[in-house]
C-alpha cells in the first residue's frame, strides 16, 4: 500500500463538503487546527451542559443552567433605549423573568406567546432576589421535548464559530468515519475493555454526563492510545531501520580503559558499571547504537562517556563529544583531559573560535586520524570537518539539539554509534515520547564523595542579612554563585537586574571580589570572568542565565538563586547541582519575592525537601505541563490532540512495548494487524513513518 487507502479519502477531503460549512467557516476553523473532516473527529468536547428537564429553576444552584417548562405571562418592553426587554414566566414553583437585550418585540411575541407553554433552557441567575434567565439557549414547544439532549457537549470555539455550527459539522464528519480493521493488540483491547475505533469516536462525542468527559473513560483512553501507538510505531520504525543499517562493530581490548579505572580514587557505582556494560555491548553489536544516557546532576556521566570514547579508540577509531555551548565544551575538555592522559590519548577542542591556520591544523589531524577524541560545539557539524574513522558521537544535553542535528552528526561517520547524554532528569512519559526511538541507560546513584547540598528558602526582605552572611563566608575562604532572576520579557531587563546586583555586592564585599557574566558579554570577556572565578581571584560570581553557570568549580559551595519563584524546578535543580562538587559542605539559598503564590510555594518547598532529580521532574511535569518542562520552543514534543502526556504516561509505556513487539514479529507490517496498523499511521498523518516501512 503505497498511498493513503481510498476508504479514508472522505476524512481528508475539504471541510466545505460537510453539513453547514462554507468557505468562510472553513477558514475560521483553521484557528482550531481543523483543516479536514478527520481533524473534527479528534476535536473532542471539553465540557458539557446538563439540559435535563427540571420542575423549577429552584432545583439548581444559581448561576447554573436550568431547563424548565413554563407558562408565559406578560411582556414588558423597555421604557427607554438600551434597557432590556423582559418576559414574565412561571414554572411549577417559581415566577421568574426572561431577559433580552437589543430584542425585537414582534420576534419575541411570536417566539413566546403570552398564555402558552414553552420549554426554556439557559443560565439562571438571581439579581435582587429575582430569578432571571438572560437570552435562553433554547425555546421549544412542549411536544418538541424529545429533541432536547439531556447532556449537551461543549466544544472549544474560535471567532466566527458557534457550538451549533461545530456540532453539525462533527455529526457530518462522524457519518463519514469508516469501520476499520483493529490495530490494537487483541489481549490489550480485552484487558482494557475498550470499544472499537468508530464506537470510541461516537461515544466521545456523545457524553451522557460530566463523568464521560474524563480521560479515564474507555472511549477516550482508546483514542489516546491510538495516538500514542501511532507515535511509538513511527519511532520504532526509525529504530528498526537504524538497527538494519550496519554499524561498525567496535570492540575494545581494555588497554586504554583499564588504566583510567585503576587511577580513579573511588570505585564506579553499580549504575555506572551497568551503563558502561550496556554501551559496550551496543558498540560491539552489528547495528548502530542509538542510546540515551540519562543521569541526574553529579551522577558521574563524564566517566561513562570517557570509557565509551576510549573503547572507540581501542578499536582503532575516533570519538567526538559535542556540547551546546563553548563554556560546557571547555568544561568537558578540562574534566576529561587528566583522565585521558592516564590512557595516553590526546584530546582536542574545536569551537567556532578556531580560525585560520590553527583550525586547518586541527582539521588535518582529524582527517589523518592523529586526533583520537574531539570535543566541541556545533562547529563539529560543519562541512569541512572530516574524520578518518568516526566510531562514536556523544551529544551532551540533547534537548538543545534537534533530532535532525543528531542525525547530521551521525552521518559524519557512516557507521557511527550515537550516545546522547542529558543531565535533565526527564519524566518517563516525556522520555518515551521524545526518545522513544532510543535505548536508555539510567544513572540513578550518586558517586561516593558527592556532598549533599542543604537548601533553604528566604524572602528578599532579608537581603541585608543574607549579604552579611555571604561576607562572612567569603572571609572564611568560600566561593559563591549569585544567579539573578530570569526575566522573560527581555534580556535587557535581566541585565539591569544583574548589573545593579553586581554593583551592590561589590560595594559591600569589595570591588575585586565580585565578577559578572551575562549573555551580552563578548565570549572572550565571559571566559575571562569565568577563569578569574575558577582561579579563586573573584569570590562571588553574579550571573544571569542558567547555561553560563555550567562550569565546575569545586571550591564554590554557596548558590544564591534570586527570584527563585520564576525558575522551573528542573532549572533550580540544575543550578543547585553546580555546588556540592568539592569536599566542603554546600548550601543553596532560594530567594523569593513575597507573597508567594500557591504553586510557587509548592515548587520551592519540594526543592528544599528533595534532591532526587527524577522525583523533582515528575512533580515539575504535574505542575507545569509537558511543553514547559522541556521548553516548548525546542522540545520537539509530538502534539497530541486527545492524549494527555502528563496523565496517561502509563498508556505511552504500553504503546512503546507493543509497537516494538509488533515490528519485531512483523517488520514489513504485512499481517492482518500490520495492515491495520498502516491504516492507523495514515489516519494519524504519519506519512514519514510509512516511508520507513521495510518491505521484503
Amino acid at each position: 500500500m503505497t498511498g493513503r487507502p481510498e476508504f479514508l479519502f472522505p476524512l481528508f477531503g475539504a471541510l466545505e463538503g460537510l453539513d453547514g460549512i462554507g468557505p468562510k467557516t472553513a477558514k475560521n476553523l483553521a484557528a482550531l487546527d481543523v483543516e479536514t473532516p478527520r481533524d473534527l473527529l479528534f476535536l473532542l468536547p471539553q465540557s458539557g451542559i446538563d439540559r435535563r428537564l427540571r420542575r423549577s429553576v429552584r432545583d439548581v444552584l444559581p448561576p447554573h443552567v436550568a431547563t424548565v417548562e413554563v407558562e408565559i405571562g406578560n411582556h414588558i418592553p423597555p421604557r427607554q433605549r438600551g434597557r432590556p426587554y423582559r418576559v414574565i414566566v412561571q414554572d411549577a414553583e417559581q415566577e421568574f423573568q426572561l431577559v433580552f437585550f437589543h430584542a425585537r418585540g414582534e420576534y419575541l411575541a411570536s417566539l413566546l406567546p403570552s398564555g402558552q407553554r414553552r420549554i426554556v433552557s439557559g443560565r439562571v441567575e438571581v439579581r435582587d432576589s429575582i430569578y432571571q434567565m438572560a437570552h435562553p439557549d433554547l425555546v421549544l414547544k412542549p411536544d418538541e421535548v424529545d429533541t432536547l439532549p439531556e447532556f449537551e457537549p461543549v466544544y472549544p470555539l474560535t471567532a466566527g464559530i458557534t457550538q451549533k455550527v461545530l456540532q453539525r459539522a462533527i455529526a457530518s464528519s462522524l457519518s463519514r468515519a469508516p469501520d476499520v480493521a483493529e490495530w490494537i493488540d487483541a489481549q490489550q483491547l480485552a484487558r482494557a475493555g475498550w470499544p472499537t475505533w468508530r464506537e470510541a469516536l461516537q461515544s466521545a462525542h456523545a457524553p451522557a454526563g460530566t463523568a464521560d468527559l474524563s480521560t479515564e473513560t474507555p472511549a477516550r483512553q482508546r483514542l489516546a492510545y491510538d495516538e500514542f501507538l501511532a507515535h511509538q510505531l513511527t519511532l520504532a520504525l526509525a529504530r528498526a531501520r537504524r538497527r538494519r543499517s550496519a554499524g561498525a562493530q567496535t570492540r575494545g581490548d581494555g588497554s586504554r580503559v583499564q588504566p583510567v579505572l585503576a587511577a580513579l580514587p573511588y570505585k564506579p557505582t553499580t549504575a555506572q558499571t551497568r551503563a558502561i556494560a550496556e554501551i559496550s555491548a551496543d558498540m560491539a553489536a552489528e547495528h548502530k547504537m542509538n542510546r540515551l544516557l540519562q543521569g541526574d546532576v553529579g551522577s558521574g556521566k563524564t566517566l561513562v562517556a570517557l570509557v565509551a570514547l576510549l573503547t572507540a579508540v581501542e578499536a582503532g577509531g575516533q570519538g567526538a563529544l559535542m556540547a551546546p555551548t563553548e563554556i560546557l565544551a571547555r568544561q568537558h575538555m578540562e574534566g576529561l583531559a587528566p583522565l585521558a592522559a592516564e590512557a595516553g590519548v590526546t584530546l582536542e577542542l574545536l569551537t567556532g573560535r578556531d580560525k585560520g591556520s590553527e583550525r586547518q591544523r586541527k582539521l588535518a589531524a582529524l582527517a589523518d586520524g592523529s586526533i583520537k577524541i574531539l570535543v566541541g560545539t556545533h562547529a563539529l557539524f560543519q562541512r569541512d570537518v572530516q574524520f578518518a574513522d568516526l566510531r562514536l558521537a556523544i551529544i551532551d544535553e540533547q534537548h538543545r539539539f534537534g533530532v535532525s542535528q543528531r542525525m547530521a552528526l551521525g552521518e559524519k561517520g557512516a557507521h557511527a554509534d550515537i550516545l546522547v547524554m542529558t543531565a535533565t532528569p526527564i519524566p518517563r512519559s516525556l522520555a518515551l515520547s521524545q526518545y522513544g526511538d532510543m535505548d536508555v541507560s539510567l544513572l540513578d546513584e550518586k558517586p561516593p564523595g558527592r556532598q549533599p547540598v542543604t537548601t533553604s528558602l528566604a524572602s528578599t526582605e532579608r537581603l541585608d542579612e543574607i549579604v552579611a552572611r555571604l561576607q562572612q563566608a567569603i572571609d572564611e575562604g568560600r566561593q559563591a554563585y549569585w544567579v539573578c532572576p530570569l526575566v522573560e520579557e527581555s534580556e535587557t531587563v535581566a541585565l539591569t537586574a544583574a548589573q545593579s546586583r553586581f554593583e551592590q555586592l561589590r560595594a559591600v564585599l569589595g570591588a575585586d571580589r565580585v565578577g559578572l557574566v551575562h549573555g551580552q558579554l563578548a565570549p572572550a570577556d565571559k571566559d575571562a570572568a569565568m577563569a578569574r572565578f575558577v582561579a579563586g581571584d573573584t569570590r562571588v560570581l553574579v550571573a544571569t542565565t542558567v547555561i553560563e553557570v555550567g562550569v565546575n568549580v569545586p571550591d564554590a559551595t554557596i548558590m544564591v538563586i534570586e527570584g527563585a519563584e520564576s525558575f522551573g524546578l528542573a532549572q533550580l535543580h540544575q543550578l543547585r547541582g553546580r555546588v556540592g562538587r568539592g569536599s566542603g559542605a554546600s548550601t543553596c539559598l532560594l530567594l523569593y519575592e513575597p507573597p508567594l503564590g500557591e504553586v510557587a510555594e509548592r515548587r520551592l518547598k519540594l526543592m528544599r525537601d528533595s534532591d532526587d532529580g527524577f522525583r523533582i521532574s515528575e512533580e515539575d511535569l504535574a505542575i507545569r505541563g509537558a511543553g514547559d518542562v522541556i521548553g516548548t520552543a525546542q522540545s520537539g514534543l509530538p502534539r497530541f490532540r486527545i492524549a494527555d502526556l502528563e496523565r496517561q504516561a502509563d498508556l505511552m509505556a504500553i504503546a512503546q512495548s507493543d509497537a516494538r513487539k509488533l515490528l519485531h514479529d512483523d517488520p514489513g507490517l504485512t499481517s492482518a494487524r500490520g495492515k491495520a496498523a498502516r491504516v492507523l499511521l495514515w489516519l494519524m498523518e504519519q506519512d514519514k513513518a510509512i516511508r520507513l516501512i521495510h518491505v521484503g
